[in-house]
């Protein structure tokens, strides 16, 4: 079994960014022990330097293994060219055990809130996938801006501008999820066999409606894979249960 908290839109700045929620979402993430926490951007509200050094140490406080993608908050004010310095690569491939990989895509262009894939960084996706389909391998991808609309988020915009060719390209390989932030509202769309799943913010008091801060952990066996939305402080519940692909 695979345990995977997934953190989205901390928005860490002086004015956006919620210490004591931050410390609670800590505490409640190490004691549930996950195997891997993935962030999906926005750790920072402004991309400034100060901020992703912040960034930096307040993550540290995770026990498990961190991987993050960049959120167009991050690109901001320079922030895409220091990134990697004090986060970690933008893109990235992570394998476990020879069957199990999650991909790692920077959505984020500088100082635009809109996101973006781009060409290269597609063909590199499509070539991971392809050995993820021949190898048989249980496949997540991880980027900020999400591929299809989230309901209850007001006026659609700042999509992916490519998301119906990375959303043809996830589905015909039939990745098995892939994890956004960027609206702070969390849902699950299943497009074909692939599970489409975005994590509200951590948090961030820029918070929609009656939204609270949140964050989503998925339990991953053999069979099938369990969603599950735990609120900070409050209640967490099934969102959703799914059987494997490719079993």
């Amino acid at each position: 079994m695979t345990l995977i908290a997934h953190i989205s839109d901390l928005h860490i700045s002086g004015y956006s960014f919620d210490e004591e929620i931050f410390y609670q979402a800590v505490s409640e993430i190490n004691e549930l022990q996950p195997d891997m926490i993935i962030l999906t951007g926005d750790i920072t509200d402004n991309g400034y330097y100060r901020e992703l050094e912040q960034a930096k140490k307040y993550l540290a406080m995770f026990e498990a293994p961190l991987f993050a993608v960049p959120g167009n908050h991050d690109a901001r004010n320079l922030g895409y060219q220091t990134f990697e310095e004090l986060i970690g690569e933008k893109s990235w491939k992570l394998t476990m055990d020879g069957n199990f990989t999650v991909i790692g895509l920077d959505s984020s262009s500088p100082d635009e809130d809109k996101g973006h894939v781009g060409t290269p960084q597609h063909m590199w996706l499509e070539h991971q996938l392809d050995e993820c389909v021949v190898n048989e391998c249980f496949s997540i991808v991880a980027l900020h801006h999400h591929v299809v609309p989230i309901p209850q988020t007001g006026r659609e915009r700042n999509v992916l501008s490519d998301a119906g060719d990375i959303l043809k390209t996830l589905t015909l390989h039939e990745v098995d999820l892939v994890l956004s932030g960027h609206k702070h509202v969390p849902n699950i769309w299943k497009v074909n066999e692939t599970l489409i799943v975005n994590a509200g913010s951590l948090c961030s008091n820029k918070l929609r409606g009656k939204n609270g801060n949140s964050y989503n952990v998925y339990r991953i066996t053999e069979n099938e894979i369990e969603i599950f939305l735990n609120n900070i402080n409050g209640e967490n519940f099934l969102l959703g249960k799914y059987p494997r692909n490719r079993l």
